[in-house]
């Protein structure tokens, strides 16, 4: 990882040698580990230059536009992969032969149903409760199922856990929906795909059964994949960081989900619905872009640009395609929303403005339209992400747990409150 380069900081009079370190993608690193035992600290406000761990899981290169997983691009694993292939290339590094992907398939279909006490969670939850505070609480509450059995130092214990997960989170998630519908809940159905059985769960009812269109369930495992990781983001370093503390994965879980919540993070494609929606027609456009070119304005275009991507986001195309599919399986070729989309990648693809700043689309633009098309409600939007990126985080919590040099997160500050103040009873105050 070192190839023997040094880099040199001076400061008050002394000279720091901080190893370089290479990966075997992307930038170099300077190891800046042992300026903390001469009381020296580094200032990266949002971690926008800091390495926090090393990883082979996944590569991001925002101004070439490339994602890879494991060394397999995005775009040829959307289109050629299961979504469970890509849990399991993942989880174990390769892709899974013939054999190996039936066993896996075989597995998580096998742990699909939910405790039955858990169900009588969602009983204490209001009806109009937010399906992503249902997420985080019931998945939380799986560390009450699953505690004395997890040994986090243990391969197969881990292993267990990210079975466990993925099967399981599916399930929750169609709950929260018909918790909010009031409609029954569906059990698993292990005849189905991954995709289709979530989609089994979140519209079928007990009146009538119906096989999910497989057009539908497609595009929904291609969702699944382009969303699946995403490298170190707030989320999966949520989940990283909460592991360091070696607690129970299923709570390290449900605080990455707590902060996919926030709306800069997994809430953008619901953003960027409803700002498609609130132009609502081509012709309005041209206002709305001559606002998001005012700096004086609050207003801005929503699924363009994205903070690594300096280049066309590379799950966006995939997103675009499955969404015309969707769109034509659904009979919503005409769809105004859609033309407003289509316009506004025309314009930010062509207009200087766009390209000198580099406000290209990115997933959410499409990916909102999409889950839309497919009967998903907005407020359900970051529950797909949830669940399609809940392989990504387990698989991060793994890596970091087979690590024999990790290290207990503990990020330091720059301090600018009082200097030490001598406290004042009350009443002389």
């Amino acid at each position: 990882m070192t190839d023997g380069q040094k880099a040199t900081l001076t400061l008050n009079g002394k000279t720091f040698e901080l190893p370089v370190y290479s990966g075997t993608l992307g930038p170099n690193v300077i190891d800046v580990s042992s300026l903390a035992q001469n009381d020296i600290f580094t200032y990266d406000p949002g971690f926008m230059s800091t390495a926090a761990c090393n990883s082979d899981i996944t590569f991001i290169d925002g101004d070439k536009g490339i994602l890879l997983h494991r060394g397999y691009p995005i775009g040829a694993l959307a289109e050629n992969a299961t979504y469970l292939e890509v849990c399991y290339l993942l989880l174990n590094g390769e892709l899974p032969n013939k054999e190996q992907y039936a066993s896996f398939e075989t597995e998580i279909k096998h742990h699909t149903l939910l405790h039955e006490q858990v169900r009588t969670f969602f009983n204490g939850f209001r009806r109009d409760a937010h399906p992503m505070a249902i997420m985080v609480g019931v998945v939380g509450a799986l560390s009450a199922f699953y505690n004395d059995t997890i040994n986090v130092n243990k391969s197969d214990s881990r292993r267990m856990t990210a079975v466990r997960l993925i099967a399981k989170m599916p399930t929750i998630a169609a709950m929260s929906y018909k918790y909010a519908q009031g409609q029954p809940f569906i059990y698993p159905d292990n005849t189905l795909s991954f995709s289709e059985n979530f989609l089994h769960m979140m519209f079928g009812t007990p009146c009538e059964n119906k096989k999910p269109n497989p057009v539908l369930a497609k595009a929904l495992d291609k969702i699944f994949i382009l969303h699946a990781d995403h490298e170190q983001n707030a989320s999966t370093s949520t989940v990283r960081l909460a592991g360091s503390t070696g607690a129970n994965p299923y709570a390290c879980v449900s605080a990455g989900i707590a902060a996919l919540w926030g709306p800069a993070h997994g809430g953008a494609n619901e953003a960027c619905l409803n700002m498609l929606r609130q132009i609502g027609d081509v012709k309005n456009i041209p206002a709305y872009v001559a606002r998001a070119k005012d700096k004086n304005d609050p207003f801005r275009l929503m699924g363009f640009g994205h903070r690594v991507y300096k280049n066309y986001d590379p799950r966006a195309k995939v997103m675009q395609e499955a969404c015309h599919q969707v769109l034509n399986a659904v009979g919503r070729k005409d769809d105004p929303i859609l033309d407003v989309a289509m316009e506004l990648e025309r314009i930010a693809l062509s207009d200087s403005y766009f390209i000198e700043r580099k406000l290209y689309p990115n997933v959410d633009f499409y990916s909102g339209i999409t889950l839309s098309a497919l009967g998903i409600p907005s407020n359900m939007f970051t529950v797909i992400f949830a669940l399609a990126r809940t392989i990504g985080w387990i698989a991060n919590w793994n890596e970091m747990m087979a690590d024999d040099h990790r290290k207990l997160g503990r990020p330091r500050q720059l301090y600018t409150g009082p200097v030490q103040r001598d406290y004042v009873p009350v009443e002389k105050r």
